[in-house]
């Protein structure tokens, strides 16, 4: 395997993404499990190129761990406290693990290079979880979905990174009217309201929220769902293109 290449990259700036899904009434998180150390778990990321946008890098990231072109994605907020990475506890676990995993491709200059202060652009992505082929980076065993509020401890200030998205998610929920990216092509009115469950932890009176919902003039309703008593079967909907 070839020296890991620090000079292509914009030094201490990076980008971490927080990619949504949803299944079984349960917003999750794509995680990852790291090759080297004892543990560690860690959000898909990954570094700038100087030939990029922070954007352009933020979608190749994305493409290269679902295997999806056009996902939503929002850049929600940088993460740059002055002790980040380099006053972690899990700082020195990284380095020997990084040594021992690849000395060829690791030096202790690239070492040196990617556990030093990083600035952090968080994104968050919301994805149709069906759709999504997770696909490992060179320094992951394998990546798993994990239910947003059983996520174990990440690396460094990742957990912190998740919670921060969970909260721009909720608040722009509706504003932007996102949430329809998490479903599928078509849904029933109440797979929309235990989305809006999961992501804000709380119920919703379904008489209430379809009128909401249905106020906002976003969605066409389609026939109904088969379910073998088609009199009683709900209405499916899909958002206006």
């Amino acid at each position: 395997m070839e020296r890991f290449q620090k000079e292509k990259y914009i030094a201490q700036l990076s980008i971490d993404c927080v990619i949504f899904g949803y299944k079984n009434k349960e917003l999750k998180v794509l995680i990852s499990k790291l090759s080297y150390g004892e543990g560690l778990w860690s959000l898909p990321g990954g570094y700038i190129l100087k030939t990029e946008s922070i954007d352009e890098a933020a979608s190749r990231i994305l493409k290269e761990r679902t295997g999806l072109n056009n996902i939503y994605l929002e850049q929600f907020r940088a993460f740059g406290g002055k002790d980040r990475i380099i006053g972690s506890e899990y700082r020195e676990m990284v380095r020997s693990g990084l040594k021992s995993f690849d000395p060829d491709r690791f030096d202790d200059e690239a070492i040196d290079w990617v556990t030093d202060r990083f600035v952090c652009l968080g994104y968050y992505a919301l994805v149709d979880l069906n759709k999504v082929n997770p696909k490992m980076g060179e320094f992951e065993e394998f990546l798993k979905w994990e239910g947003v509020e059983e996520l174990p401890h990440m690396t460094h200030d990742h957990n912190s990174i998740v919670a921060a998205a969970h909260k721009a998610l909720r608040q722009n929920l509706d504003e932007q009217l996102i949430g329809f990216n998490l479903l599928p092509e078509t849904f029933t009115m109440k797979e929309v309201k235990e989305l809006y469950e999961a992501v804000y932890d709380k119920e919703f009176p379904m008489n209430n929220f379809q009128k909401k919902i249905l106020g906002l003039q976003v969605l066409e309703r389609l026939g109904k769902k088969y379910t073998g008593a088609q009199n009683r079967a709900p209405y499916l909907y899909r958002f206006k293109k």
